[in-house]
């Protein structure tokens, strides 16, 4: 179609440019120019229908290629089409086949269904029939062996409580015991790696100290006329002097080691100076308490230097100082709180709890004791009071109230204080008990093993660290000595006081005896 509308585009062209030149040569040449314009005009015209004919030609060509094609591209298009409408009738006709099979199953489906409703009902009516024969068979059983079935039940069910009560005690108690025995294993390793990592001499103060003199003169020279120095020396230090035959020596005597060391160094001093008279020994017993009250804060300092403490209230430090001269049992209780301390920081590294507050804790556990001579009540209360007041943390407090257990425990640290704290006083040497004392707790401990029913003997046993109680097999079952032994630890903490651990074993023999004739 383009090419046509050109074709007709230069035609009309060719006819404007022959009807102009035979106007132009017209006008230039006039008459005789007419013929040849004339001439012009019919060969162009002639030229002009040659040119329409081949134009018209090519248009019929390619009109008649592009029929060809359209023709062609018809029959393709109706190919395709058949094949989909071939397509189409072949999946209706599967979509029929599966309708059909489908509503086949449906029929199949509902058959069951049918079925199955009607086993339904038979399996209902039999075991209604069943339900019934039953109950005759269980009235019949009743009625024959004259005992319900509800006694039945219940009789069958005390026997099961008393089979499962006796498998539960059995299975807690194997429980208990692995526990125990897993924790202990446990504890036991953090607590030998701490006391392994800190090793401290053992040693025991005395109540008592010797002064050794230069001569037996001396002694009638702190006597004194008519006894007036040695009157003003126990009146002025607090101490019992003891002047005996003891050659070239006597003995101070006071339980309060702090009294003790001032009188000690006020009498070395006057022995020094040789002016030995009331005047002197108050002005020379002056200067030394002076001095001990400089000597208190380097020790405080000392001992908090050595554990790496920071910020503490110079007042708190000088009573950590006094703590050097008070004992408990013969041990220095600076020494036992500095070792509380160290073992506490250990076993809280162990732990992963916070070192520097455990040893703090470990240090001020016993703080009461510097003042316990001064002030009215327990070391814990005092010591609590004294924390108070210098704003110690509430986990240092706490540690300070339960490690003697009257105050329950809020923290790992307070149990990591108690545990370094029990470590510390009863290690072998760290102090100093009383025959009378050792005595009396061990026949308290097997008083108390005598006092359960069933128990043969008692025994105390490792110097009252271990109790060992035997029973009378044929009256103690193993349910019971059970029993009987945590009764008795129970009874053991709320009536002695001790330090460490006491292991209770309650032994229970079988015998088999018979008698050959």
């Amino acid at each position: 179609m383009e090419t046509m509308m050109w074709s007709i585009f230069f035609l009309v062209i060719g006819i404007f440019v022959g009807v102009l030149a035979v106007i132009v040569i017209n006008s230039l040449k006039g008459n005789n120019a007419e013929k040849k314009a004339a001439k012009f005009l019919e060969d162009a015209k002639k030229e002009a229908e040659k040119q329409k004919r081949d134009r018209l030609l090519e248009i019929k060509e390619e009109s008649y290629k592009l029929k060809q094609e359209l023709d062609t591209e018809l029959k393709q298009k109706k190919a395709e089409m058949k094949e989909v409408e071939d397509r189409l009738l072949q999946r209706e006709t599967s979509l029929d086949k599966r309708d059909e099979m489908l509503q086949k199953r449906d029929a199949m489906l509902d058959e069951k269904d049918s079925n199955i409703l009607a086993k339904q009902k038979e399996l209902q009516e039999k075991e209604a029939k069943m339900d019934e024969m039953y109950k005759e068979e269980m009235t019949l059983l009743e009625s024959i062996a004259k005992f319900s079935k509800e006694k039945a039940h219940d009789m069958i069910m005390k026997r099961v409580e008393s089979d499962m009560t006796k498998e539960i005690t059995t299975y807690c108690k194997e429980k208990e015991q692995e526990a125990k025995l897993n924790a202990h294993e446990k504890a036991k390793q953090i607590i030998v790696e701490s006391m392994s990592r800190y090793s401290e001499d053992v040693a025991s103060e005395q109540t008592v100290s010797t002064i050794s003199l230069p001569s037996d003169e001396m002694k009638g020279r702190l006597i004194g006329r008519e006894g007036r120095n040695i009157r003003t020396i126990e009146s002025v230090t607090g101490v019992d002097l003891i002047i005996d035959d003891t050659p070239e020596a006597i003995v101070i005597s006071s339980f309060d080691p702090l009294r003790r060391e001032i009188a000690k160094i006020t009498i070395e001093t006057l022995i020094k100076d040789g002016r030995i008279h009331p005047a002197r020994i108050e002005e020379v017993y002056d200067k030394v308490c002076k001095d001990m009250n400089t000597k208190i804060t380097e020790l405080g300092n000392e001992a908090i230097y050595e554990l790496g403490i920071t910020k503490m209230d110079p007042e708190l430090i000088n009573l950590v100082g006094k703590l050097h001269f008070r004992t408990s049992y013969g041990q220095n209780a600076l020494q036992h709180s500095k070792e509380v301390a160290h073992l506490a920081g250990l076993m809280a590294t162990e732990l992963g709890e916070n070192v520097m507050l455990a040893k703090r804790a470990g240090l001020l556990h016993d703080i009461g004791k510097s003042i316990d001579f001064e002030v009215e009540g327990s070391h814990v209360e005092i010591g609590v009071d004294i924390a108070k007041k210098y704003h110690e943390d509430e986990l240092v407090i706490n540690a300070i109230a339960s490690h003697h257990g009257d105050t329950e425990k809020n923290s790992i640290i307070a149990a990591l204080v108690e545990v370094a704290d029990t470590l510390s006083a009863a290690r072998p040497g760290a102090r100093n008990d009383s025959l009378d004392n050792y005595i009396k707790r061990l026949e308290q401990l097997e008083e108390i093993g005598n006092s359960f029913e069933g128990v043969e003997k008692t025994f105390a046993m490792q110097a009252g660290r271990e109790v060992r109680v035997i029973v009378k097999p044929d009256e103690v079952d193993d349910q019971s000595s059970y029993k009987i032994a945590r009764e008795m630890k129970e009874k053991i903490e709320n009536t002695m006081q001790y330090p460490g651990t006491i292991k209770i074993i309650v032994i229970r023999e079988s015998r088999a005896q018979e008698e050959a004739k």
